[in-house]
C-alpha cells in the first residue's frame, strides 16, 4: 500500500494525490489530511532551524496499527505525505527520503513548466508515470 499526496501551502489543499491500491481510497485521504496537522506541528517546532539546516524530509509523522506516514516539506512549505503499509520492512528511512526526493524533482519539473498554473492540480503524464514506477517498486 502506498499512498502519495502533494498539498499546497498555505489552505493544504491536494495538488495531487494517488494511492495503490484504490479499495480504502477514502480512509487513506482521511489519514493524509489528518497527518497534514502534524507536519505543521514538527515545521512551527523546528522552527528557523528548519530554514538553516535545509533539511526538507520530516521523517515518520506518525505510526498506526498498519500504516507509517511520511512526510517531507519543500522550501516553498508546500507538504508531501507519503503512506506505506507497516509490514513492508525493506523500505528503510533511506528508500523513503529518496522516493521524497524524485517526487520533489519530478514536482519541480511540473513547475518549471510554463503552462502549469501554480496552485491548479497537477495533471501530467510524466509524473503520474514517474509516481506510479515507484508504487510498483514499493508495492
Amino acid at each position: 500500500v502506498l499512498v502519495s499526496m502533494i498539498c499546497s501551502p498555505p489552505q493544504n489543499y491536494p495538488l495531487y494525490i494517488r494511492s495503490v491500491p484504490t479499495e480504502n481510497e477514502l480512509k487513506f485521504h482521511y489519514t493524509v489530511h489528518t497527518s497534514l496537522d502534524v507536519v505543521d506541528e514538527k515545521i512551527s517546532a523546528m522552527g528557523k532551524a528548519l530554514v538553516d539546516q535545509r533539511e526538507l524530509y520530516l521523517g515518520l509523522l506518525y505510526p498506526t496499527e498498519d500504516y507509517k506516514v511520511y512526510g517531507y516539506v519543500t522550501n516553498s512549505k508546500v507538504k508531501f505525505v507519503m503512506v506505506v503499509d507497516s509490514s513492508n520492512t525493506a523500505l528503510r528511512d533511506n528508500e523513503i527520503r529518496s522516493m521524497f526526493r524524485k517526487l520533489h524533482n519530478s514536482y519541480t519539473d511540473i513547475m518549471c513548466n510554463p503552462f502549469y498554473n501554480p496552485g491548479d492540480r497537477i495533471h501530467s503524464r510524466a509524473f503520474d508515470n514517474m509516481v506510479n514506477s515507484m508504487m510498483m517498486q514499493v508495492c
